[in-house]
Formats: C-alpha cells, sequence, structure tokens
C-alpha cells in the first residue's frame, strides 16, 4: 500500500471528526445574541478541538510524504492514532456543555495525551520500517516538542481536579505551541518530494 492511501483514508477519517464536533454545537432558539452566551463554552471547546484536529492533520499530512512504503505495523498505529483523534468530538461536547468541570477537563486531557502518545508511535513504527537513515527519522530526532507536550497534557490531567482553569490553559498553551507548523519534515524532504501534492 502506498502512503497516499493511507492519508487519503485519514484524511477521511478527520474530516468527519470535525464535521460531528461541529454539529454538537446546537442552534439556539431565539434570535438575539445573547441566545448564544449559553453555548459559548461548547463553542470555546469546539476552537480549542479544532486546533487540534488541525494541528494533527497538518502534522500527519507531512509526516505521510516522508514515507515511502507502508506496513502492517504503519497501518495498525495509524488506527490507533485515528480512534484517539475519534474520541475529540465526544470528550469535547461533554467538556463544554459541562462549562469545563473538573471530571470532563480531566478526561479531556486524556484523550489528548493518548492522540499525542499514539502519533508518536505511530512515528516510531515508520522510522522502524523505514531504518535509521529515514526521512522520518533525520527530521524528527529529538523530538523535545512532542515530549514537552506530552509532559504538559499529563500536568493538566492531575491539575484539572484541583484546577479545571489551569488545565485548559495548558491544553491551549500546547496548541500554541504547535500552531505554527512544524517544518521540520519539510526541510528534511528532497525538494522533488516537496512539489508533489
Amino acid at each position: 500500500m502506498s502512503s497516499r492511501r493511507l492519508e487519503a483514508f485519514s484524511d477521511g477519517v478527520i474530516a468527519i471528526i470535525i464535521t460531528i464536533m461541529v454539529l454538537e454545537m446546537k442552534v439556539p432558539h431565539g434570535d438575539g445574541l445573547n441566545e448564544l452566551w449559553p453555548i459559548l463554552p461548547v463553542f470555546l471547546s469546539y476552537v480549542l478541538s479544532f486546533v487540534y484536529v488541525g494541528i494533527y492533520w497538518n502534522n500527519h499530512h507531512h509526516m505521510l510524504h516522508a514515507t515511502s512504503k507502508v506496513t502492517g505495523g504503519i497501518l495498525w498505529a495509524n488506527l490507533h492514532l485515528l480512534f484517539w483523534l475519534s474520541l475529540f468530538p465526544f470528550v469535547t461536547g461533554w467538556m463544554g456543555e459541562n462549562h469545563f468541570a473538573a471530571t470532563p477537563v480531566a478526561l479531556y486531557g486524556v484523550v489528548v495525551l493518548m492522540a499525542s502518545i499514539a502519533y508518536y508511535i505511530l512515528q516510531q513504527t515508520i522510522i522502524r520500517a523505514e531504518g535509521s537513515s529515514s526521512v522520518l527519522r533525520r527530521a524528527v530526532v529529538p523530538d523535545w516538542k512532542g515530549r514537552l507536550s506530552s509532559s504538559l497534557y499529563l500536568v493538566a490531567v492531575v491539575s484539572a481536579r484541583w484546577s479545571p482553569l489551569l488545565a485548559e490553559l495548558i491544553y491551549v498553551l500546547v496548541a500554541l505551541m504547535w500552531l505554527v507548523p512544524d517544518r521540520r519534515i519539510e526541510r528534511a524532504l528532497p525538494s522533488a518530494s516537496r512539489d508533489t501534492p
């Protein structure tokens, strides 16, 4: 299987995830701007999750462009990542509907932490399949940003019990850290590969 087919499947799943998240925002019954106030927490949690899913989609795209072959292990590692991403609509909706209460905020952190770990597993599976001189390995080692993100998620999950606001701020901080696209893979790719859609 080529990485393009895997990328196309993943893109479809991610598009569905975003669609489900936006459908969780219920339209208010009134026509005044004050009717939007009660759905503000749902909207804010949607924005945060949309950014996260967008970050994963962007980095996943670059990672697969640095991949020349797809093994069974890579397929399963990719499905593992998609599983955790597919939980984003649930935790996003629960967190927003409950106005960022401690338990939903902590569970949100567990899901983003597991997605981070799943992404790392996929990355390492690709590197193992491609060898130590692979483009991906040259591009991502050392991965201080990934390790820092996972550590911050863990801190957020633990702190959510006492301070959901602190946990939320940590989620926003990590998202901002990754919002600027990671150019390491782009720089490591040969120029011919960069132009390939």
